[in-house]
């Protein structure tokens, strides 16, 4: 499975030899007791997964917790709601922003009871990838339903919308697969390096983690090819992947917390913080927003 290393295809091996930033500005370190680990921005508040609930923090304390039985993977902001996974009950569940509370549990199925998925909103729906076998549900937040079921590679489970396509990714097919929302089918279908994971569709591109070769994959939107690569470290296995503000911004497992990419030149403009294990990662205007589930903290780091 060597294919990704094809003549014209920029790999910024060098890149990893970047000294790890110190960072200009001090963070504010967030004791989370339990195991906090996904993030969802809203506003200037953040929702996190942890154990048996997820929690709504600012950066001065909890404001709100709605109990779950395995909250789990990446969540979804959309129609006034918290769109969140259950890994136990294999449900889509709804929670109410004003009011913090579960309001609607669609059975959907879930691809990975293990948790690593994404819930993710766009065209107007809310979708999950809900069975191992190649499924993904597509949720109608007017009506709560399943309004259309999308057949992929068998194990996909990490999700991305953006740039007029929903994007899917199996780690052991790897590959990610463009969706088109009109009409619920597989346009293309790219291969990608070992262990792909995590995505976002953002900075003009689709980035998707190639965790077993440490490397983060640039993909054209509209050709579906892979154009360049950067290297960030020997492995990216359970970290985390947003954009905005002009970077890529990758929460890492080794080396520090996270690293910024700079989306045109595949380089890495920063490597910030201590080796703080798994976690998560939100960006926003004013700063960043990661977890250490092993740590039991949550921070918040101004930009």
């Amino acid at each position: 499975m060597m294919a990704f290393r094809t003549i014209g295809v920029a790999l910024c091996a060098w890149a990893a030899m970047i000294p790890a930033a110190t960072h200009a500005r001090p963070a504010d370190v967030i004791n989370v007791p339990g195991f906090a680990d996904f993030l969802a921005v809203d506003g200037k508040t953040v929702w996190v997964t942890n154990k048996g609930r997820v929690e709504r923090w600012s950066r001065h304390g909890k404001i709100a917790a709605v109990a779950m039985d395995k909250p789990c993977g990446a969540m979804a902001i959309a129609a006034g709601a918290l769109w969140v996974a259950d890994c136990r009950q294999g449900t889509l569940n709804r929670i109410d922003l004003r009011n913090p509370k579960v309001v609607a549990s669609i059975a959907t199925g879930i691809a990975d009871p293990g948790g690593e998925l994404n819930v993710v909103a766009g065209a107007g729906s809310i979708w999950v990838a809900s069975d191992a076998k190649g499924l993904i549900a597509r949720v109608d937040p007017a009506s709560n339903r399943v309004i259309a079921s999308i057949t992929v590679d068998p194990a996909t489970s990490y999700l991305a919308f953006g740039l007029g396509s929903l994007w899917a990714v199996s780690g052991p097919h790897q590959s990610v697969q463009r969706i088109d929302p009109a009409t619920n089918t597989v346009t293309k279908t790219t291969l990608l390096g070992r262990a792909p994971g995590f995505l976002v569709a953002g900075a003009g591109a689709v980035w998707v983690q190639e965790q077993g070769d440490g490397t983060l994959a640039r993909i054209d939107a509209d050709s579906g090819e892979v154009t360049g690569r950067v290297k960030v470290g020997d492995s990216l296995k359970w970290g985390d992947i947003d954009a905005g503000g002009g970077k890529v911004w990758l929460r890492t497992t080794d080396d520090q917390v996270y690293v910024a990419i700079d989306p045109d030149t595949l380089t890495i403009t920063a490597r910030v913080g201590p080796k703080s294990g798994s976690g998560a990662l939100r960006y926003t205007r004013h700063g960043l927003w990661t977890t250490a589930h092993d740590q039991h903290t949550l921070t918040w780091w101004p930009l």
